[in-house]
């Protein structure tokens, strides 16, 4: 049985577990830190290492993948979403690496899990262009064409009267604004529809911890294109950077 670990590091949570990469099932419990507050680059490493630890893996050989939310791009992280902006231009492989004594895969957190998806999910087999949209906090977005990743895309922060579109209608936006799923699916539908005419997709995935109650929106959107909820959900970053680690 091939297996590989992978770290999922979000805003609130840092999360772990090993995976079966065969399956793209977790082998372990999945083990969970808070986030620090603050999250700058040494807090958050401290993080990894513990939940490394906790899983038992701190010393094993098997391959590592990390998931980030930030664009990565040759190993450096470019912006910082919901961590310390001392990760902007920061060379943060190379910082895991050092910090971890061994080497890594180092990725975006939603290009993270649509890996997963694509390779173990909802969009196995899929031909064309799959987007994953991931619905929390903000709105994270994977373009897979074919199986194959296309990172660093964020149409989280497509622009709406000046800023993110994400501010105004992900799942947090829900939360905040005490919305009912009528009124929050109205905003998703402008969100999806210009994502389809902007590039004709094959399929979307959507994924997030709303994912869970697809029943009280999905019927709601109007949209060309077919639109799935994630089979991974909360464990997709995990599986998608623990595949990764093999690549």
């Amino acid at each position: 049985m091939a297996q590989a670990i992978g770290v999922d590091i979000g805003g609130t949570g840092i999360k772990a577990g090993i995976v079966d990469l065969d399956l793209g099932t977790l082998t372990s419990d999945r083990v969970r830190v808070p986030t620090p507050q603050g999250a700058s680059p040494a807090d958050v490493l401290s993080a990894v290492t513990q939940v490394l630890d906790t899983l038992g893996v701190a010393e094993s050989r098997l391959p590592l993948g990390v998931a980030f939310p930030a664009i990565v791009k040759h190993g450096r992280t470019l912006s910082a979403a919901n961590v310390s902006d001392e990760w902007i231009d920061f060379g943060a492989e190379r910082f895991f690496e050092n910090g971890l004594g061994r080497q890594i895969a180092f990725a975006n957190d939603a290009d993270a899990a649509g890996v997963a998806e694509v390779r173990h999910g909802a969009a196995r087999d899929a031909r064309g262009l799959t987007i994953v949209t991931t619905l929390g906090t903000g709105i994270g977005s994977a373009f897979l064409y074919d199986g194959v990743l296309l990172p660093n895309t964020e149409l989280g922060h497509m622009d709406r009267n000046g800023e993110s579109i994400e501010r105004w209608c992900a799942s947090s936006a829900m939360e905040r604004e005490n919305l009912s799923w009528e009124e929050w699916a109205s905003r998703l539908q402008e969100f999806y529809s210009q994502v389809e005419f902007l590039f004709s997709p094959d399929l979307f995935v959507v994924g997030g911890g709303v994912s869970k109650n697809p029943e009280k929106f999905l019927p709601l959107l109007e949209l060309n294109t077919p639109i799935v909820t994630a089979v991974h959900r909360n464990n997709a970053g995990i599986i998608g950077a623990a595949s990764l680690a093999t690549d």
